[in-house]
């Protein structure tokens, strides 16, 4: 899980860069096309049969982390790394929120006290955004993480199906909605692009990482305990904040460092106390 989180924080630092000269919708449809196919290679070689309709629970799934992905990539072309893998991972604290209303689970003291907390580190995080009038990619990295936790909800009631034929169901989905997008959206996404070799590349290791960190992910969840393989997951945001100080020279401030800390401390004990598998949608 370790070297599945690097491999997703190299991804968001490649999207990152590459804000400059490709459009992020872009960047997300190639991203899930690259997945697309290899997920289906992987499905088809395992003798696993492929799910074209499905429950509507699949389409729950696969919708919400549609939303989700296509928001992620539209943040990390805007705000710093871990800013937004901080803000996409606060989806367990939207999980345990929703589970009240929707599967009739009431919060105890401790994720009360544990939502406070994180809510607390997310204001931190998005604090220094709203002073430099960034607030609709914060907000758009927010809107990620509750979709995320629809997805994981989603996820619960779908494990009659092989895993590798809702990865492929998901990515489908997911690029039928970023084409539909960079067709629909004035001021195409396809003029604002500069296709110049080493962008090219650049997208190819987007496709690449994103492949190899769903699968040490899968492999990770199939080996170890799904709780503290998850909190392991989380040490992408570490990763993260390096390489914006490294290649961005980026500089957190006290309270944005202090807010990383409030995010992922209840973060880690929700996935801990709740033991539900965490799935990244990047």
């Amino acid at each position: 899980m370790l070297f599945g989180a690097m491999a997703f924080s190299v991804m968001a630092a490649l999207t990152h860069a590459l804000g400059a000269q490709c459009d992020w919708l872009i960047i997300a449809a190639v991203r899930t096309a690259l997945a697309l196919v290899f997920a289906t290679g992987l499905t088809l070689a395992a003798g696993a049969k492929l799910v074209f309709w499905g429950p509507r629970a699949l389409w729950v799934r696969s919708i919400a982390g549609s939303i989700s992905l296509v928001c992620t990539f539209y943040a990390l072309t805007r705000l710093p790394i871990a800013d937004v893998l901080t803000l996409t991972n606060i989806f367990p604290i939207w999980v345990a929120l929703l589970s009240w209303p929707l599967l009739g689970e009431v919060p105890g003291k401790g994720t009360w006290l544990a939502i406070a907390c994180g809510v607390t580190g997310v204001v931190l995080v998005a604090q220094p955004h709203l002073a430099q009038d960034a607030v609709l990619p914060a907000t758009v990295a927010l809107i990620s993480s509750f979709s995320t936790s629809i997805s994981m909800l989603g996820l619960h009631r779908l494990q009659q199906i092989d895993p590798r034929a809702i990865v492929v169901h998901f990515s489908a989905v997911s690029l039928l909605v970023c084409l539909a997008s960079i067709l629909l959206i004035p001021n195409t996404a396809l003029a604002s692009s500069h296709f110049e070799t080493p962008t090219l590349w650049m997208l190819l290791g987007v496709g690449i990482c994103a492949t190899t960190g769903q699968v040490f992910l899968t492999k990770a969840f199939a080996a170890g305990p799904p709780a503290k393989v998850s909190v392991v997951a989380l040490t992408q945001v570490g990763f993260a904040m390096l390489f914006d100080v490294v290649f961005e020279n980026h500089v957190f401030s006290l309270l944005s460092r202090l807010g990383v800390v409030l995010v992922m401390a209840p973060t880690a004990w929700l996935l801990i106390s709740q033991g539900r598998p965490q799935t990244d949608d990047l």
